[in-house]
């Protein structure tokens, strides 16, 4: 089962490249994983059958107990056959409903495939975190099918609508998981329903789990999001919103049943919400044009209906649920499918706009005719036959005195006469002819649009006199649920209550059908207002306000004030820990060297002058003295791999604040004098001061002894390394590091999306001419003097860098070309250097790339934005996307060794001229870290450098060479 999920990865990500050569026939192609998968879980009905289970289990975080297990009992087998089969065909049918210019037709594919995959591994998963996991991964997979017309805004607020709603409910279960789990003490799902925990911290966690529940399965009050989720594809409807994803909810409620459908609340939640569901859906559905809409609210029915089933918390009632759930699987989806052949070939799914469409497609009729039959429960199809089991199985538990069992069997029966209302109104409204119109003009389709709809209206029918073949496989799951009961699926049972019930159903919705008129006028009458929909609306709208509202009070003033918000705030809480502490040092030593004074003092100064200065440049210069003297304090104090990273660092902030000011007024406050200098020195004041007690508590707060005496043992044993810093770094903290590089990319994303307004390319700017870039090392250049008294006298000046000559003549400097043409190859050699020996000696991926960026911002202060495309002509984003690739690879390969993420492999040799070395999976780790910094660097050159450069010169013409003459020597 982890090896089918492998696969639908593997296969989802493949999907896009494709499509690319296949077009819409991929679809072909991608159906035959979840076929094959529908094929293999038949193969393990044999075992189900007999009350036994399909299992797997690879440990994953055995710290936590959480192991990716998986599980085939008879319920997963049942949602496992629904949604592989049910997917294959709906894959299938998106090969004829795409064209071939669908847009991001690949991307569709892959999220549609995927979230088969996903919904598979949701269905079979043992371990409630890793079904938790799967839960919500269906939940994004959805928000990007929702959303797949990208261009239309409804698709985007119907794709975050539904997002917003299932993440909610997501969140809130997730809490529940938590305590549950923990209640148990396990996360196996099959433990903790055979040996229920009881109690107030287990009936919360349950009832928080059905939270989740009732929000994926679009119960009140969550119902909107599942109509106006109709803005999708009809494929995306058709297997998200009628087999799959809304199933998802139900599955879990019939999962949880058999341990906890006695959980104090359980049974009053779910018939109450599932009968209102069931009524409120179904009264929508009888007021909706739109086709697709009639059985988007038709399905918010019929999922109550089945809420109300699955958790009623009785054996007949649980085999009623698995029969319904499967039957609403086939008939829904045929229905959704049918609708979307109706919209291709006649272009519109407004049934007012529709005549004729019976007699033109007979075929097509047909199969929506055995669907809604189903639907509506008449016999002999599967439809009726669940109906029966559930009006059974209900008519049964009221009678024996259960009070639910009445509330649950008079609110399925009105429910009951509704949906053959809203049934027969949508089989009339697409099929039926109206004399006021015209019959509507069909486009011609192939039959094998049809296959789809056809294969599940097929197994209605045959279902329905067969269902005693399916009773022994159903049965096993409903035998888990407590409680007395021997109903068995059969289409006929004799004349029995339940068969005059549904007559009595029957009669009625084709009373309402009839009369539609008057209940359309009823339906009027209700006031506009009682939408869910809209209250969803009002909701976000509200919170939105509140929101700037908020923002409006709390950051009205600019940058000074939010600063100063936040230092009072730190201020008032570690002010106030400080003052109540009692942790205080025994002795406080002033210095340790005469040097220590000095630096202190010279930072102090430039510190207290950084923000006094009124030039913006003389400010941040004096801001780096402080950081050059940290530079120091770490050089005396024996810790030269941080004194180099800080040196660094400090020299690339330096770079990085002057490329910024460039774009800024000369002098601080220039237009506007600083208010409340007063106020915000004291601030300041004070802020070092606690800061400076934090740090005194701090010596003496340490309780233990440290385990620094030990660094150097476990980084060389552990780590290889006699480095400690970069051992840190690399292998015993490269998760930290990891997540550090992330922050890098993120960073050099938010700035360049800051300066490349119009879009960014991914051309590096160069110079155009391959042949002169080739030629101008070779060649001396001939350009006017200014200072010459006339244009006959000329100077002669070598060309020492490619594009030295983009520069204009004020801003040149032929020193800094050759210093720069002579420092820069050894400045990478050495950053190498650093990178390949700094497992060992001061040095690694960071300082390294720190180094190497200084090189190109070299090539790019003495050349220009072009020298930096010549120096290195690659797109920064490649750069980055490589280091992060080889971070993230580290922590996976080793899972496919039987390892833990991250966890290094070493071999030791020794190399002439450097020495001994130990090479290892985190040294490949290093060379990410170092591609990473590199590439932010060269992203932020191109931002803060180019692209300033660019603007700064928008509105002329595009810079090249100026115009020279040659001459010899």
């Amino acid at each position: 089962m982890a090896t089918i999920l492998l696969i639908f990865l593997i296969l989802s990500l493949v999907t896009p490249a494709l499509t690319r050569r296949l077009g819409p026939r991929v679809f072909y192609l991608v159906a035959l994983l979840p076929a094959a998968t529908f094929v293999f879980t038949l193969g393990q009905t044999g075992l189900v059958t007999r009350g036994g289970a399909a299992t797997q289990s690879i440990p994953w975080i055995p710290q936590l107990g959480v192991s990716l297990s998986f599980r085939v009992d008879t319920l997963a087998w049942l949602l496992a056959l629904v949604v592989t089969g049910v997917g294959a065909l709906v894959l299938v049918y998106c090969a004829r409903y795409f064209a071939a210019e669908e847009p991001a037709l690949g991307r569709f594919a892959a999220g549609l495939l995927a979230f088969a995959g996903a919904m598979y591994g949701l269905v079979t998963a043992d371990d409630i975190v890793v079904m938790f996991i799967f839960w919500e991964i269906t939940s994004v997979l959805s928000y990007l099918l929702i959303g797949h017309y990208t261009f239309k805004r409804a698709s985007r607020g119907a794709a975050l609508q539904a997002l917003l709603v299932t993440t909610f409910g997501g969140l809130v279960m997730l809490v529940g998981v938590v305590i549950l789990a923990g209640e148990a003490g396990t996360t196996s799902l099959a433990a903790i329903i055979v040996d229920p925990v009881s109690g107030p911290a287990a009936t919360w966690a349950v009832l928080l789990i059905l939270v989740g529940a009732l929000s994926k399965s679009a119960l009140v009050p969550f119902h909107f999001w599942l109509p106006a989720a109709m803005a999708a594809p009809t494929p995306v409807s058709a297997y998200l919103h009628a087999a799959a994803m809304v199933k998802a909810g139900i599955y879990l409620v019939a999962r949880l049943a058999p341990g906890y459908a006695d959980t104090p609340g359980w049974t009053p939640l779910l018939v109450t919400l599932g009968v209102g569901t069931m009524l409120i859906g179904a009264w929508r559905s009888l007021r909706q044009y739109d086709l697709k809409l009639v059985l988007a609210y038709g399905t918010v029915s019929q999922l109550g209906f089945l809420m109300v089933v699955v958790g009623f918390g009785t054996r007949d009632a649980a085999l009623a649920g698995v029969a319904l759930l499967l039957a609403h699987a086939l008939y829904k989806a045929a229905l959704f499918l049918t609708v979307g052949i109706i919209d291709h070939r006649a272009g519109t799914r407004d049934w007012r706009q529709l005549s004729g469409v019976g007699r033109s497609a007979p075929v097509l009729a047909g199969i929506a005719g055995i669907a809604v039959a189903s639907m509506a429960g008449l016999p002999p199809l599967l439809g009726y036959v669940a109906k029966e089991a559930v009006f059974t199985a209900f008519l049964e538990a009221a009678l024996a005195g259960d009070g639910w069992g009445w509330v649950a069997l008079v609110g399925t029966l009105l429910g009951s006469v509704l949906t053959v209302a809203y049934s027969a109104r949508f089989f009339w409204g697409a099929f039926g002819t109206r004399p006021a119109l015209a019959d509507t003009a069909l486009h011609p389709t192939r039959w094998d649009f049809q296959l789809a709809p056809g294969v599940l209206a097929a197994a209605t029918v045959l279902l329905g006199p067969l269902v005693f073949l399916l009773d022994p496989l159903l049965a096993p799951y409903a035998d888990t649920v407590p409680g007395n009961g021997d109903y068995y699926l059969a289409l006929w049972h004799g004349l029995e209550p339940a068969l005059a019930l549904s007559g009595v159903v029957v009669l009625l919705g084709a009373v309402l059908f009839w009369r539609r008129r008057a209940v359309a006028r009823l339906q009027d009458a209700v006031p506009a207002y009682v939408d869910a929909g809209q209250g969803y609306g009002y909701l976000v709208r509200g919170i939105d306000r509140a929101a700037a509202r908020t923002t409006h009070f709390a950051q009205l003033g600019g940058l000074p004030q939010y600063l100063s918000t936040i230092l009072v705030v730190f201020l008032l809480a570690l002010g106030f820990a400080a003052s109540v502490n009692r942790s205080w040092p025994d002795a406080i030593v002033l210095w340790d060297y005469p040097g220590q004074v000095v630096i202190a003092l010279t930072v102090g100064i430039a510190a207290v002058m950084a923000a006094r200065v009124g030039e913006r440049i003389t400010a941040v210069l004096l801001a780096g003295v402080t950081g050059y003297g940290l530079v120091a304090l770490f050089a005396f104090h024996g810790a030269p791999d941080l004194a180099l990273t800080q040196a660094l660092v400090e020299t690339m902030t330096i770079v990085v604040f002057v490329l910024v000011l460039r774009r800024l007024p000369r002098k601080i406050a220039q237009h506007n004098r600083p208010l409340h200098r007063r106020r915000r020195a004291v601030i300041g004041v004070l802020v070092g001061a606690v800061m400076g007690t934090i740090g005194i508590i701090a010596l003496g707060a340490r309780q233990g002894s440290s385990i620094a005496a030990e660094l150097p043992r476990l980084a060389l044993e552990e780590g290889h390394g006699r480095n400690i810093v970069n051992v840190m770094l690399v292998d015993i903290r490269a998760w930290d590091t990891m997540g550090e590089i992330s922050v890098l990319i993120v960073v050099a994303t938010g700035v360049a999306s800051l300066l490349f307004v119009s879009g960014r390319t991914a051309d590096v700017p160069r110079l155009r001419e391959s042949r002169r870039r080739r030629s101008l090392l070779h060649r001396r250049k001939v350009v006017a003097d200014p200072a010459a008294p006339s244009e006959g006298h000329a100077v002669t000046r070598q060309s020492w860098l490619l594009a030295g000559r983009t520069v204009e003549e004020k801003d040149r400097s032929i020193m800094l070309e050759v210093l720069v043409r002579l420092l820069f190859h050894p400045a990478i050699v050495v950053s190498v250097y650093l990178l390949i020996a700094g497992h060992n000696a001061p040095g690694g991926g960071f300082a390294g790339g720190l180094l190497a960026g200084l090189a190109l911002v070299s090539r790019y202060l003495a050349g220009g934005r072009y020298e930096l495309g010549e120096a290195v002509p690659v797109d920064p984003g490649k750069i980055l996307g490589l280091g992060i690739v080889l971070a993230v690879g580290m922590a996976v390969v080793s899972l496919f060794f039987g390892g833990i993420p991250l966890e290094s492999a070493y071999v030791e040799t020794s190399v002439p001229v450097l020495g001994h070395l130990s090479f290892g999976t985190s040294t490949i780790f290093d060379i990410g870290v170092y591609l990473v910094v590199v590439g932010l660097v060269l992203d932020i050159l191109r931002s803060l450098g180019s692209e300033v450069d660019r603007q700064l010169e928008a509105g002329e013409t595009e810079p090249r060479p100026r115009q020279e003459t040659e001459a010899s020597v």
